[in-house]
């Protein structure tokens, strides 16, 4: 995007927030929110057991509540990418781990031009007060490794805080929110913690301005992480080989679901047999993740 085409209003901005069981961190997450930027939160629940929704609620009446269609991070973000409406879609945590106060400088970095603003912890600016010494190790290993395969010239690889205008989404060709979860109760591929590393990836090689911006990741408030350094960072080892054998599409294989709320079954399987590596379903309203009947809440915000 070129400088001299920035947009004469300001950008509306979805904010898409994966949670599971968050309750403890919502407050927080909230009381940093900057509202004269956000236009739009939207929530998307993994099946929490605590009051995660009912207190996104409480603080935020006009709050979008997806619920996702499989397991994992990455499945939270394609259902939380479909349902947002926004000029620029922000992603980020509840946890208390990336502050939403840094957002406007996310959302100025693409009014300036760029495609995509990633975060960085280890430009300057940026730091860690969460990273272990073998999780720092690792992320600085398989970055270099990305930037030596695919040319590029990231500093921070494995970070989850990134915006880009909702226009380039689909370059990122992220697994569909309607493919059938896996039997075995495995994720799909793109449904893990490696969606992070996908995301980076595929924007560099579709070509898409890129541009990092200097981040401070905190100590997560309360509750435990999912993450595991070990598992999830051979995970990222295996989407680096993957993408760059399958030149950054989509290898999840072709899937008919059955019909569920919201939908008819002819139109779900019209829908979905369209669904190929590759490919995505054409976007109707909110997306599938409506269609699927898993959107509730009010409107999005008005500021």
């Amino acid at each position: 995007m070129n400088p001299s085409s920035q947009p004469l209003t300001p950008p509306r901005v979805s904010v898409v927030v994966p949670t599971l069981n968050e309750e403890r961190n919502l407050p927080h997450f909230v009381e940093r929110l900057p509202l004269d930027t956000v236009s739009e939160v939207i929530l998307v629940d993994g099946a929490s057991t605590d009051r995660t929704v009912e207190i996104a609620r409480e603080l935020i009446p006009d709050v979008v509540v997806v619920h996702q269609t499989r397991r994992g991070k990455g499945n939270a973000l394609a259902c939380g990418f479909e349902a947002a409406t926004g000029d620029i879609v922000v992603m980020l945590d509840a946890d208390g781990s990336t502050d939403p106060a840094e957002i406007p400088r996310f959302v100025q970095a693409l009014v300036d031009g760029a495609d995509y603003a990633k975060g960085s912890r280890f430009r300057s600016g940026g730091d860690s007060h969460d990273i272990t010494r073998i999780r720092r190790i690792g992320n600085h290993g398989l970055n270099a490794m990305v930037n030596a395969i695919f040319r590029t010239k990231f500093s921070d690889l494995c970070y989850g805080y990134n915006a880009f205008w909702r226009r380039v989404l689909p370059a990122l060709d992220l697994p569909s929110t309607w493919l059938a979860a896996r039997t075995d109760g495995t994720h799909l591929w793109g449904d893990g913690f490696e969606v992070e590393t996908m995301i980076n990836v595929r924007a560099a090689m579709r070509g898409l301005d890129i541009v990092e911006v200097a981040s401070i990741e905190h100590a997560r408030l309360h509750g435990v992480s999912n993450l595991n350094a070990v598992r999830d960072g051979f995970r990222v080892l295996r989407t680096i080989v993957r993408e760059k054998r399958n030149g950054g599409r989509d290898a999840n294989p072709r899937v008919i679901i059955p019909a569920q709320r919201g939908a008819s079954a002819a139109e779900r399987i019209a829908s979905a047999d369209l669904v190929g590596p590759g490919e995505r379903p054409a976007a109707t309203g909110r997306g599938p993740a409506e269609v699927d009947g898993s959107v509730d809440g009010a409107p999005a915000l008005t500021r």
